[in-house]
């Protein structure tokens, strides 16, 4: 059983692409006229915060104190992220305008609890040194209230080669704790950051190492290591659980989930607990297994879902 009795004051601080996930749900059986496309009956849609927006709600989720710096374009998709943040009671956000960009909307089609179509709105050119810049001052500005920062690059552009070394540098200045969950390959641009966390295929692919045992695992855990200068690299291994490399030594946690019925931002979640349980003073190890736990619950619901503690007390208590 997890109990977090004094939950810190100290922020948890997200900067990284934020996304729109906007879902329209339908009806479909019929085929058009036109084409040989299916046509869907709209009967409602949705909007929700998605990329480093939803490492947000997970974050709010499990009672963290928690704030955000992205880039949005001056676009209708500004105020639908403005409006989720604030539905969160998320007080503390910056979004910067880049008038160079849209904000990115994923649009998924679904009928029957099948997704039948995604259509992106992005530009994934990365931001010019200016906006880097305004991105840096926001940082600064906050700097003594944060005790970890997430890096959750998405590669949509937003976290330029800059920008990452300078977040990373000024963190390091005021011990502040650095996790990175990225969609990029090229993990050196991470220097110095205190953890990384990608995915098996992530880690395949950034190592070109296959990883297919437990030495090829051990073997990319080392390069990743080598490569970042980091303190920590931690694989999620979806139905193999979790492998934390740390001081030359591997572990790996089981994983504890029972029903995998949708596994969509569950990484998020992963990095969200990581990062609220140690704001809350466990162990890696525990921690870890913490965001085991959290990953079980989120996977089990449909879509991207998120924990409460409660659930992940209850979860742990049952199984």
């Amino acid at each position: 059983m997890y109990q977090f009795k004094n939950l810190s004051n100290n922020y948890i601080y997200v900067i990284g692409d934020i996304m729109i996930d906007h879902y329209i749900y339908g009806s479909c059986d019929r085929i058009s006229p036109e084409a040989p496309v299916q046509i869907v009956d709209m009967q409602r849609e949705e909007y929700t915060l998605g990329g480093a927006g939803n490492v947000v709600k997970n974050l709010v989720s499990l009672g963290a104190n928690t704030g955000i710096i992205s880039v949005c374009g001056q676009d209708e998709g500004l105020k639908i992220i403005v409006n989720g943040l604030e539905d969160l009671k998320v007080s503390d956000h910056k979004m910067i305008i880049d008038p160079s960009r849209s904000t990115t909307i994923k649009t998924r089609i679904v009928s029957n609890k099948h997704q039948l179509l995604r259509i992106d709105k992005e530009n994934k050119h990365y931001i010019e040194d200016s906006i880097a810049d305004q991105i840096i001052a926001e940082l600064n500005s906050r700097i003594k209230d944060i005790h970890i920062v997430i890096i959750s690059d998405y590669c949509k552009g937003v976290l330029s080669e800059k920008a990452i070394h300078t977040i990373i540098n000024i963190c390091k200045e005021h011990g502040v704790k650095t996790i990175v969950d990225s969609k990029d390959p090229l993990l050196s641009k991470y220097n110095n950051a205190d953890i990384i966390k990608p995915n098996k295929k992530e880690a395949s692919i950034a190592t070109g190492i296959k990883i297919v045992d437990d030495k090829t695992l051990g073997e990319a855990c080392r390069k990743i290591a080598g490569t970042t200068n980091c303190e920590t690299v931690i694989i999620t291994l979806s139905e193999e659980g979790m492998a934390i490399f740390h001081e030359g030594v591997l572990t790996k946690i089981p994983t504890k989930a029972l029903d995998i019925f949708d596994v969509t931002g569950a990484g998020d979640t992963v990095v969200a607990a990581i990062a609220f349980a140690l704001l809350n003073d466990l162990s890696l190890i525990e921690a870890c297994d913490f965001a085991n736990h959290a990953a079980a619950v989120v996977v089990a619901k449909a879509g991207s879902a998120t924990a409460t503690l409660n659930e992940i007390n209850n979860f742990f208590a049952y199984n």
